[in-house]
């Protein structure tokens, strides 16, 4: 008897066309990544709140819009590196992607020490503008002070979770999240309930997973490897530089924006609800960053293929992309809101069943909040997509007008009408207006980019 050698598995090229099978298949990796990466930074607040204490866990949520601010640079470079250095393939110049892709990299990991730097002097005076008090002050502090040691690798780990899809390894670099993520949950059952430390705890163990996201990809594209990307010597190269900031604008804005709007929800949340309008928040985003996390994904896996097939001039697969991205998109979004709405109050037991009055008020306001799913898949692709096709301008009107001015507007004008339920209101509002400004660009545009 013989045996046939088993056939190797099917490797996807950027420059392919895609079916809607070969469009799963290329972004399920990077969709997988992103919804564990979302799934692991949960876990710090599951075991803050049920193991250490509930005002714990609020000055957790307190200050994490601040330290995700500080860690902007990684999806900057991420998102409008990516595309610059997925088109620079597309136009067939390898040698130029390689140099702009390590000098990226040089750059962002420089800049997350200086960030890093920043906070921890900054620290104290953030919290106490945004009106922490006595404990929860304390506690906020604690946490950012160890959770800074981590950030410049964050940011890389940031930035390569990106890249790896335009490297054509995007199922490495879930692997590597998967690697950061279970050491995450490890250090966090050992610091926290093995050794009882607390929030100190559950800090240290995230800088320490961030470190392994960060070094892991630095080792292997440092290395020959199978990817079309390597770290090499490079030189400084303005113009590139200046493209990627430019282009990946929309990726700051939203950083920006939504940890801004976020210490303005806590801000509003102390005022109508207290500490527990705050823990009910933290609740709400790490779930939604589970759910949305989808939507982030899909972008990060598809926006590579835009970007070469833009700067190869095919436009007939561009047009391809564009429409089987947004029928998936759909079906997403449709999926993503009834779950939601029959999982809200599952979901919020895991974190708070401990306490009855806080499990009602984050259960409702997740069930609100849900509407925002059907509208939030359509305005996070748009921005994505033209960034992927190097137009940061309009990302950038998209993006900001989504995270920042519809939002901002809606969470101060939205709890005059409905109270307390106006907070939770207005995100859907804010996407909605979202959508039928992203609606308008990409009909303006068609002709310009020739995708329909």
């Amino acid at each position: 008897m013989s045996f046939k050698p088993k056939p190797p598995a099917e490797e996807i090229k950027l420059s392919d066309h895609f079916t809607f099978r070969r469009l799963l298949k290329f972004t399920f990796p990077s969709i997988s990544m992103v919804v564990f990466m979302s799934v692991y930074g949960v876990v710090d607040g599951f075991f803050v709140s049920n193991f250490v204490g509930k005002i714990p866990f609020a000055a957790l949520n307190f200050i994490m819009p601040f330290l995700l601010l500080l860690c902007f640079i990684g999806f900057l470079f991420g998102t409008g590196g990516g595309a610059l250095i997925a088109k620079t393939l597309g136009e067939g110049d390898k040698v130029k992607a390689n140099r702009i892709f390590s000098m990226l990299v040089y750059v962002s990991f420089a800049l997350g020490i200086l960030f890093a730097i920043f906070g921890m002097l900054e620290l104290r005076r953030v919290v106490e503008f945004l009106g922490a008090r006595g404990e929860l002050l304390e506690m906020s502090l604690t946490y950012g002070r160890i959770a800074l040691l981590g950030l410049p690798m964050y940011v890389l780990q940031s930035e390569f979770q990106i890249l790896f899809s335009t490297a054509e390894k995007p199922q490495l670099g879930f692997y590597m999240t998967v690697a950061a993520g279970v050491a995450n949950i490890a250090l966090d059952a050992v610091f926290i309930l093995g050794l009882d430390w607390g929030l100190e705890g559950a800090a240290a163990a995230t800088a320490l997973s961030e470190c392994l996201g960060g070094i892991l990809p630095l080792i292997y594209f440092a290395r020959p490897n199978s990817s079309l990307l390597r770290l090499t010597k490079t030189k400084f190269d303005g113009k590139a530089l200046w493209q990627t900031c430019t282009n990946g604008i929309s990726e700051l804005l939203t950083s920006v924006s939504m940890s801004l709007v976020g210490m303005l929800y806590n801000w509003q949340l102390l005022n109508y609800a207290g500490s527990d309008g705050v823990a009910a928040y933290g609740v709400l985003m790490y779930v939604n960053f589970i759910f949305v996390s989808i939507f982030i994904g899909y972008e990060v896996g598809a926006s590579p293929l835009v970007s070469y097939h833009f700067g190869a001039q095919n436009f007939a697969e561009l047009k391809n992309l564009l429409q089987k991205s947004l029928v998936l998109i759909s079906a997403f979004a449709t999926v993503m809101f009834l779950s939601a709405e029959l999982l809200a109050r599952p979901m919020a037991s895991i974190f708070v069943g401990y306490d009855a009055g806080l499990l009602a008020l984050t259960a409702r306001a997740f069930r609100i909040y849900a509407f925002s799913y059907l509208f939030s898949g359509f305005a996070i692709f748009s921005s994505a997509f033209f960034t992927a096709l190097n137009n940061g301008l309009i990302s950038a009107v998209i993006s900001a007008l989504r995270t920042l001015v519809f939002e901002v507007t809606a969470v101060m004008v939205f709890p005059l009408l409905w109270g307390l339920d106006g907070i939770w209101l207005a995100m859907v509002g804010a996407e909605v207006m979202a959508v039928a400004v992203a609606s308008l660009f990409l009909y303006f545009n068609r002709k310009k980019y020739r995708y329909w």
